[in-house]
């Protein structure tokens, strides 16, 4: 049986695991002294967080704090582990960032260093090098988060050979920032943190809306 054993949610510059918030911080801060904020509450030393751009932050952060509690990692083969991603600005917000470097041909100096993350899946490659994950991964666009769309993919990898998955939504557009991250594994009882919840569209909408913002 494939089960949600864990999940963050990222939001209004509050971290949310497991439908209780964790961490916050003031809402008047910019998205990136949130990100360094979270960052630093959450205690990992990974230094090459602080070259990614906004969206590779928020959706490393998300990953972090749901793995957090748990032994993900240490219990399924992450050759066999999948990670699923959506969002609705694909890499907009870096797009941005890219184009304003190239306007001006009189001072046209386009970064590598930004240029690298004109592509939603580069949150992916990210997560993938964080942890090792070998496994299948996807990156789709859609308005909102299709919990059909997530689900009805990960059935079919899990039929196919995945054994496990880090699945959600990583968005940042403007002032929209969001992250939902929920991990999928095959029921263990060594999982004793999970919160074990059947793989569908109601317990992915129910968790997705179960965290009550402070802000």
């Amino acid at each position: 049986m494939n089960i949600i054993t864990s999940y963050a949610h990222i939001k209004h510059n509050q971290v949310s695991v497991n439908g209780e918030i964790i961490f916050q911080s003031n809402p008047s801060l910019s998205l990136a002294e949130f990100l360094s904020e979270a960052y630093k509450a959450l205690g990992v030393s990974y230094p090459k967080f602080h070259k990614m751009d906004a969206q590779c932050k928020l959706g490393f952060l998300c990953t972090e704090f749901a793995l957090k509690e748990t032994n993900f990692l240490l219990e399924n083969d992450l050759s066999k582990s999948a990670i699923i991603l959506s969002n609705a600005a694909s890499s907009i917000e870096t797009d941005r960032v890219h184009q304003h470097s190239i306007n001006d041909e009189s001072n046209y100096f386009p970064s590598p260093a930004v240029f690298v993350y004109t592509l939603p899946n580069i949150t992916i490659g990210e997560l993938a090098i964080k942890y090792k994950i070998t496994g299948e991964n996807a990156f789709f666009v859609s308005e909102q988060l299709d919990a059909d769309l997530l689900i009805n993919y990960t059935k079919t990898l899990l039929e196919s050979g995945t054994e496990s998955a880090i699945i959600g939504w990583v968005e940042v557009d403007g002032l929209n920032a969001e992250a939902f991250i929920f991990l999928v594994e095959k029921q263990k009882d060594t999982n004793k943190n999970a919160i074990f919840k059947p793989l569908n569209q109601t317990s992915v909408i129910t968790l997705y809306n179960q965290t009550v913002w402070t802000h």
